[in-house]
């Protein structure tokens, strides 16, 4: 069962200490999305638009970029001051996606890149996107594809369950997958209170060193993933990069490895 403290903190914790090295290992992955994403909120000059889960603030600075009035929210103060560090014009600020501290009908536009995924109770979370929201503005959030699709988290899962064990003792949260499912991003959507609810994939690269690029990700700039190869045996862990490691080697172009991790992208407008 889960306990959304317990996951909660967990994940809090995480993020507090992964910041800069979450940068340099995802930073060209997640970024792919931003275009579409902003898109799908119609993100433009003049639009009040609100960052949920901004990280970095990649996704604030596009929108940014495009003339929108943009504001960053995270609960990771690490997070929030990478990304004050990184784009200083733009306001961050530390709080809750699922307690934003916000008026309700504020925003025209909100986003949610990748964040969903890291929510203990992401249902009151995307209530609270509807919440902030004025009438008819519109919201987007995406998450990864199926775990057959996005190729670095196959390689890696598919080494834990060879050569490990994936039930490990780490605090339970939402299934990582279940935003995989267009079906469960559309009804999502609808009991949080939009309508129009659309679902895209958007298709991404992942280049990584090779050899031990996608390991060296996983361990040091992932909170949950993380947290499954800690608790791996030494023996065990040696066996998995390994590998994960041979696994990448068909991927391999030059000095890097080029991993297809598409993402779900789900947007609606508030009823």
């Amino acid at each position: 069962m889960i306990d959304p403290h317990s996951f909660r903190t967990f994940d809090h914790a995480g993020w507090e200490s992964v910041p800069q090295r979450y940068h340099e290992a995802w930073g060209n992955l997640t970024t792919q999305t931003i275009p579409a994403l902003l898109d799908a909120v119609r993100a433009e000059s003049g639009v009040k638009l609100l960052d949920i889960a901004s990280g970095p603030g990649y996704v604030a600075a596009a929108a940014a970029k495009r003339g929108a009035t943009v504001t960053g929210v995270d609960f990771s103060a690490a997070m929030v001051a990478q990304a004050q560090r990184n784009y200083p014009d733009i306001e961050f600020r530390e709080g809750d996606a699922e307690q934003l501290p916000f008026e309700d009908g504020v925003f025209e536009a909100a986003v949610m890149n990748f964040g969903i995924l890291h929510l203990a109770r992401p249902e009151q979370a995307l209530l609270e996107a509807c919440r902030v929201l004025r009438t008819g503005g519109w919201f987007a959030f995406t998450a990864w594809a199926k775990p057959d699709e996005t190729v670095g988290f196959k390689i890696v899962l598919r080494a834990i369950e060879q050569h490990g064990r994936l039930n490990v003792s780490l605090p339970e949260g939402p299934p990582f997958f279940r935003f995989s499912d267009p079906d469960e991003c559309a009804r999502s959507l609808l009991v949080a209170g939009f309508t129009s609810a659309k679902v895209i994939k958007v298709r991404q690269i992942w280049r990584l060193p090779a050899g031990d690029g996608l390991f060296e990700a996983m361990k040091e700039s992932t909170v949950r993933t993380a947290g499954l190869l800690r608790e791996q045996k030494p023996e065990a862990l040696i066996q998995i990069r390994d590998a994960i490691r041979k696994e990448t080697e068909p991927y391999q172009k030059g000095a890097v490895v080029e991993l297809p991790m598409p993402a779900i992208l789900a947007s609606g407008t508030k009823a």
